[in-house]
């Protein structure tokens, strides 16, 4: 596995945060042609460009993303772990994939695709492309969703419901009775948020809120006449259900701006014999319905990605690409025997 292990690391060090995915895009459609497939740059934005690779009419597709989280940071190597910037999320997941289906293309394998997408870790830019353009000869039955989930197939993973509270008042001297507050306005607003019920879901739990970032005002002894606050709920309801909710929460002074695609809990596809598990993380299974039955499994743990010590473990490498290759012949057989059906 040597030269697995440096490949990884050469891909490590291609750098690849959001919105720089052009050179990482690069690597990879290389190295799908190198395995003889149809590649196809699919432009996104300026410099942007999701990658997408066939062989005949893809039933089943490999899906990963380009990008990751910053700040970037290089490779290393011990001997049980891959470490670097992308080496769990999700650059291993790509190579394991690439890895398994080498060997079904060198037997002949028809029918197999691959997508790489761009904006994964923000906007799922890439994914809603993606599902917008798909046109013959593509013809998914199956879509094989690579973040890292412990070699463990996902059952269901929460929505993500996003946006930004925005808050405005009167600026003013604070020693008078003027305003309001709009750091008032927002702090009052964030408290009904943190009481709300979010729901609860059979499976995955509880909806969880959290207000990640928060900013207003300009001196302690001036009444704020702005402020805002990024919210991101992991829910469990509807997005419609969610906005209702949040919707109570608002103040004459406080609106809610949400320019993201939100979208409630999505379920997959687990092969026959397999324990699943739910995760809480968002993917770009959502926002890809075209795309056929999804499924959501790869090496590495979430707790190891978008840290200072992301990692892969190299058993766990070597064993989503046995899961991958095993689970793809299936679903080709599936989606074959659905069809003569």
């Amino acid at each position: 596995m040597r030269e697995t292990w440096r490949r990884l690391r050469d891909w490590i060090e291609v750098p690849s945060v959001t919105g720089g995915e052009a050179d990482y895009a690069d690597v990879l459609a290389r190295r799908l042609g190198e395995l003889g497939l149809d590649v196809e740059l699919q432009q996104v934005a300026p410099g942007r460009s999701n990658v997408l690779a066939r062989r005949g009419r893809p039933r089943v597709v490999f899906c990963t993303h380009l990008d990751t989280v910053p700040p970037f940071f290089g490779s290393g190597e011990d001997a049980d772990f891959v470490h670097g910037r992308g080496s769990c999320d999700a650059k291993g997941p790509a190579l394991a994939m690439l890895t398994a289906a080498e060997s079904m293309l060198a037997e002949g394998e028809e029918d197999l695709g691959f997508l790489f997408t761009v904006g994964e870790e923000t906007d799922s830019a890439g994914a809603r492309r993606a599902n917008e353009l798909l046109a013959e000869p593509w013809a998914p039955r199956y879509t094989i969703v690579g973040e890292p989930t412990e070699n463990r197939f996902v059952r269901a993973h929460k929505g993500a419901f996003k946006g930004r509270l925005v808050a405005s008042g009167v600026a003013g001297h604070s020693s008078q009775k003027v305003g309001p507050s709009a750091v008032h306005e927002l702090v009052l607003c964030a408290a009904k948020l943190l009481a709300t019920d979010w729901g609860t879901h059979p499976h995955l739990g509880p909806g969880t809120l959290n207000i990640g970032q928060i900013e207003g005002g300009v001196a302690p002894n001036v009444v704020a006449d702005r402020a805002g606050a990024s919210v991101l709920l992991r829910a469990v309801e509807p997005p419609e259900v969610c906005r209702a909710k949040l919707d109570l929460c608002l103040s004459p002074h406080v609106h809610f701006e949400s320019p993201f695609p939100n979208y409630g809990p999505i379920e997959f596809h687990v092969p026959e014999g397999e324990q699943p598990i739910e995760v809480a993380f968002g993917t770009d299974a959502p926002h890809l319905p075209r795309w056929g039955t999804p499924l959501l499994y790869g090496p590495g743990r979430i707790l190891d990605a978008h840290t200072d010590h992301e990692r892969v473990s190299k058993a766990s490498f070597e064993r989503a690409v046995a899961d991958y290759g095993r689970v793809a012949r299936e679903l080709l057989a599936r989606a074959r025997a659905q069809e003569g059906s």
